[in-house]
């Protein structure tokens, strides 16, 4: 059960699990241009997904995972996901120094959140957690963190990822 400040919410579908193949999807770019997942795929990729980059909590995510992509190989790709506008998510990384990890929007068509099972069906906003994806599209990784106020277990992610590059 996942809970919004101490009340239940629902998910729109299960979440995904370990060892399930991770579906395609579209999101938007900073820069307003389509992101398709398949253009990552040959990578590591680590989906940090959060409510929105303009609380608290969801700041620390996005700024923790951007300076642990800097421990991962190259072959890692580390993209926030949140459903803020990409103007919001812009502004936020220039002003917090975003470089290594990138950021993507799920504001249009919900895509990422309906596909992978964190949207949230009372609020339209993401459910917080991580989805870490081998080179070959399999998902090794998944944490849905029951209350969306707090934080992801960053080291379980990035030790599920060293362990795959």
């Amino acid at each position: 059960m996942v809970k919004f400040n101490g009340n239940p919410v629902t998910l729109v579908k299960e979440p995904v699990k370990v060892g399930d193949m991770a579906p395609s999807f579209k999101a938007t770019n900073p820069d307003l241009s389509e992101f398709h997942s398949e253009d990552v795929k040959g990578k590591v990729v680590v989906y940090s997904i959060a409510p929105s980059i303009d609380t608290g909590v969801c700041q620390l995510q996005a700024k923790e995972f951007n300076q642990r992509a800097t421990e991962l190989s190259d072959d890692v790709v580390v993209y926030t996901v949140t459903v803020d506008l990409p103007f919001a998510q812009s502004r936020f990384c220039a002003a917090e120094g975003i470089e290594n990890a990138k950021i993507i929007s799920d504001y249009k068509d919900r895509e990422f959140g309906e596909k992978f099972g964190f949207l949230i069906k009372e609020l339209g906003l993401l459910a917080r957690g991580v989805v870490v994806v081998d080179k070959e599209g399999k998902i090794t990784y998944v944490e849905v963190v029951d209350e969306v106020t707090h934080a992801v277990d960053f080291d379980a992610a990035v030790e599920a990822v060293k362990q795959l590059s």
